[in-house]
Parts: structure tokens; sequence; C-alpha cells
């Protein structure tokens, strides 16, 4: 019952909207209704994103990495891109919210998720190992495909705008594609062993599997189409009411003066906080090669498909979307990519990498507002 009460709540929910948003959204400018309605949508929408998670973790289970992982990440990007269409056709236009939600996901992921996972895991288990050429793997493709997508349009004498250069949206789109597909291949067939857990000692193998099976009791066992079917159900409503909490959300921000990135802030928490649960959980039963597996690759996956999906939507609603960071941003990227070079460059972690990045989030969230 409790994997079907997400759902449940989330379709009575987005019912509602469908029958009743336009009245229920008349009149924001009454600040209590607004804030009311935010509460209301955000914990359930939230809600079914968890379940989502955990119908990804069940598929998971089923099919075995990096196909489960693949599904999951999959989930999480329908979720972010129908975020950002419903506020990108919200209210005014915001060409660099698409950049804020992709920034603000690498910062996320990159510092405030696997600083915190580290730092888990090391107070548990003192170091943890991982698969060093998995590692690798997904951050030379994420350093190249950020830059890319992130700082390169800054420097091109005509950026990859889906209004004024169609052609060059269209080249940006398909390179950044093509980047996270031939990654995607890697993963998935050719170096499939990179993605796996390595060996671990006694003590830490002893406690991951002791993590695991009591992660598992009293967990009933159901099919591969029924957790399938339930990932999809609980995913509707997440996609639906997209539309309305992105119109509170973009009028909160310009109502009271907010920072724009705000925008992109709230979008990357929705869609991050159950993989970054997910990330926790393994890096506390000593899975620390699962929990880089989600953290990098969702980072991965976000620069690879939001940014053909947020130029595609642009070119057929006319709205501008800036790619390029700002030169702070900028910095701020290229410090982030480094140091994860070297927290993943040793097969092994302890705490103090996990403070590093921690500390990099936390200069990121003070920026936002005072940069």
């Amino acid at each position: 019952m409790h994997a079907i009460a997400p759902t449940v709540v989330g379709g009575l929910t987005a019912v509602i909207f469908v029958l009743f948003g336009a009245d229920l959204l008349s009149n924001l400018e009454n600040h209590l209704k607004s804030t009311l309605l935010f509460v209301w949508l955000f914990p359930v929408m939230m809600w079914c994103a968890y379940a989502v998670m955990q119908q990804g973790e069940a598929v998971a289970e089923e099919l075995g990495e990096p196909y489960g992982t693949l599904i999951l990440t999959f989930s999480v990007i329908i979720i972010e891109v129908a975020m950002l269409a419903s506020i990108m056709l919200q209210g005014e236009n915001n060409p660099t919210l698409a950049r804020d939600a992709m920034f603000a996901t690498l910062m996320i992921v990159l510092n405030g998720m696997v600083g915190l996972a580290l730092i888990m895991g090391a107070l548990r288990y003192w170091e943890q190992d991982y698969n060093l050429a998995g590692a690798r793997a997904f951050l030379v493709v994420l350093t190249a495909l950020s830059v890319f997508a992130l700082v390169v349009p800054n420097y091109t004498e005509t950026a990859p705008d889906p209004v004024n250069a169609p052609g060059k949206a269209i080249l940006f789109g398909a390179i950044t594609l093509l980047f996270y597909a031939a990654f995607v291949v890697i993963q998935t067939m050719r170096h499939r062993s990179f993605f796996d857990e390595p060996e671990q000692n006694g003590t830490a193998a002893s406690a991951s599997k002791v993590g695991s099976d009591t992660g598992e009791e009293g967990k009933t066992s159901h099919s591969l189409a029924f957790h399938t079917i339930m990932l999809i159900l609980c995913l509707l409503p997440v996609v639906i009411l997209a539309e309305y909490l992105g119109e509170i959300v973009n009028y909160g921000i310009e109502d009271l003066g907010l920072p724009d990135q705000l925008g992109g802030v709230l979008i990357a928490v929705l869609v991050l906080t159950p993989e970054g649960l997910s990330a926790f959980s393994a890096a506390l039963a000593n899975r620390l090669q699962r929990s880089i597996n989600i953290c990098l690759g969702s980072a991965l996956s976000t620069i690879g498909l939001t940014v053909p999906a947020v130029l595609a939507i642009g070119m057929i609603t006319g709205r501008d979307a800036e790619l390029g960071l700002t030169q702070l941003e900028t910095v701020l990227l290229v410090l982030t990519l480094f140091v994860s070079g070297m927290t993943f460059g040793g097969g092994r972690t302890n705490v103090i990498n996990g403070v590093v990045h921690l500390l990099l989030f936390l200069v990121y969230v003070i920026l936002i507002f005072s940069p």
C-alpha cells in the first residue's frame, strides 16, 4: 500500500489542478494563497519524485547496473525538462533559466551531494574504495561536455540561441547528444565493468552485505512490470503539476525581486533530492561506486539531455535560451571540475575530500545572494 499512496495523492492533486487550476492560480498576488499552494504542490511533487526513485531502485535490482541507474536518471531528466518547459512558458521570458538550472544541478551534485556522501561514508568506514576507471570515464566526458555546453558559447562569434541562431543551436544540441550517447554506449556495452563495485576488504564487504541484506528485508517483492508501471504512474503527476508549480515559482521570484538563479536551484532541488537520498544510502552501505554512478551520472545526463531539450523548446516556442555562464560561474565550474578530478583520481576517498566539496557548495550558495 505504501508504494501506491504517492501515486494516489499525486494523481488526485493533478486532477484537482487540471480541473480547477485556473481558479486556484487566479489571484497569486495574495501571498498567503500562493504560499499555501506552493506548500501543497512542492511536497506532493517531492513525494512522487521520491516514489519514482524507489521504483527506479527496484527496476535497478531487476535489471542490474548500469541499466537501472540509467532508467532512474532518465526519469529524473523528464521531471527536470518538464519543470524547465513549464517555467519557460510562464511569465516573462527568462533566457538564463535553463543555464541556471544546469549550473545549479552541477554545483548541488558535484559539491553538495558528493561532499555529503563522502563525509557520511568516511565517518562510518574511514576510507572507501571505488572503481577508478568508472569515475575517470564519468569525469572526462563530464568535463568536456560541461565546458563545451556552458563555457564555449561565450566565446563563439554567434551564440547558439534557438531564436536568433537556430542552426548553431541545432549544432550544439546534436554535439551534446553525441557526447552523452558515446558515454552510454561505453557504460552499457563495451566497459560495463568500469561501473561495478570494486573488490572490498573483508570488513567493508561485510558491512556492505549487512546493509544490503537489512535494506531488502521486509520489502514485498513485485515483478519488473509492476515496478515499471508504478514508476510511470508516479512520474505522471510530477510532469502534470510542473506547469502549475512553475507558474507559482515564476510569479514569486518576479514579485519578491529574488535572484533569478533561485528558479534553477528550486528545479535542481526538486529533481535531485530523491537521487541524493539514494546516493547517501549507497555510501552508508559502503557501496561508493553506486553513489558515484548516481551522482556523476545525474550531472552528466543533466547537461547531455537538458541542453538539446531546452534548445528544441526554445526553437518551437520562440523563447531565447542563453547557455554561457557568467565569469564568476565559469570560475566555480572549472574549480569544481578540477577538485572532482583530484577527489576521484586515487581509488580511495576520505573525509577531507567531502569537506572540500561541501565548502565549495557553501561558496556557491553565498554567491547566489551576494555575487
